[in-house]
């Protein structure tokens, strides 16, 4: 690799934010912007896992920090912010990684959209999509001052297709692709161009939390599983390290001209028509 592509995608002096920095993909993030150079936050409302996650990152030489907050608490964000910023200086990098699920804002096979339970879908919608506005919010001002930085918020193959049972999460992961495109243009036109926004959809990677919907206790596939299989041409699902490559383009400047997309990670399983 030649020296000046080597330098497009060096963050040395980079300071990278991630939210809910404790989970599978979010540990895995960490490495990724670690081995790159970055001084790496590892922000989640777990204080212990966050500070466990930096410690594992400095063992492998690493730049790191965990700061205990919620994403959905500005005042939680705003005391994060005052605590990295005295200690790296600036901010150059988001990731907004926290979301999830909940039973209550699925619909089970038994059930129908009427037994949806409406208090779990505002807190599916809250976690996914005020918990990337909250922290954006917050945490951008500074990347505003100077005119420098890159937000890379999490989508979902259930942002764009009809993917039964997560209702919730799926109209929150929608609103995290318009809000991505709408903060784009608005950053750019205001702050100029060193500003970026974009997002990256996976496509099905099996976590601690969708683990028991996708596969057996043998590790075999369920119902489900199979069908997700069926519907992705690799043949198989994702596992945290997909993620790296298009995490760190988007971290860098390699995409210094690009903002506003939502790049899929998913094995084609969007271009797939099952047919």
């Amino acid at each position: 690799m030649s020296e000046q592509i080597q330098k497009l995608f060096d963050l040395s002096s980079k300071t990278a934010i991630i939210t809910g920095g404790s989970g599978v993909l979010g540990t895995e993030m960490g490495k990724a912007l670690g081995a790159s150079g970055a001084n790496v936050v590892i922000l989640d409302l777990n204080g212990e896992m966050a500070d466990a996650r930096a410690e594992d990152l400095k063992k492998l030489g690493y730049s790191a920090l965990g700061v205990k907050a919620s994403v959905l608490d500005q005042e939680d964000l705003e005391k994060a912010r005052a605590i990295i910023l005295d200690a790296y200086g600036k901010i150059d990098i988001l990731v907004n990684a926290a979301g999830g699920n909940q039973a209550g804002a699925t619909i089970m096979p038994e059930q129908t959209f009427f037994d949806l339970n409406i208090e779990a879908f505002k807190k599916v919608n809250d976690l996914n999509f005020l918990g990337t506005v909250l922290p954006t919010y917050v945490f951008a001002e500074d990347m505003a001052k100077n005119k420098q930085g890159s937000i890379i918020n999490i989508s979902s193959m259930s942002s764009t297709r009809a993917i039964t049972r997560v209702v919730g999460y799926s109209a929150a992961k929608a609103a995290v692709d318009n809000f991505t495109r709408w903060m784009s243009v608005e950053l750019a036109t205001k702050y100029g161009d060193g500003i970026r926004v974009n997002a990256m959809a996976p496509g099905f990677f099996v976590t601690e939390q969708n683990r028991t919907l996708l596969t057996n206790p043998d590790g075999s596939y369920t119902q489900r599983g199979e069908t997700v299989i069926g519907m992705t041409p690799m043949d198989r699902f994702g596992v945290p390290e997909d993620l790296n490559g298009t995490l760190l383009w988007l971290s860098s400047d390699a995409s210094r001209f690009v903002t506003g997309i939502v790049v899929p990670i998913d094995g084609g399983f969007s271009a797939f028509s099952g047919v």
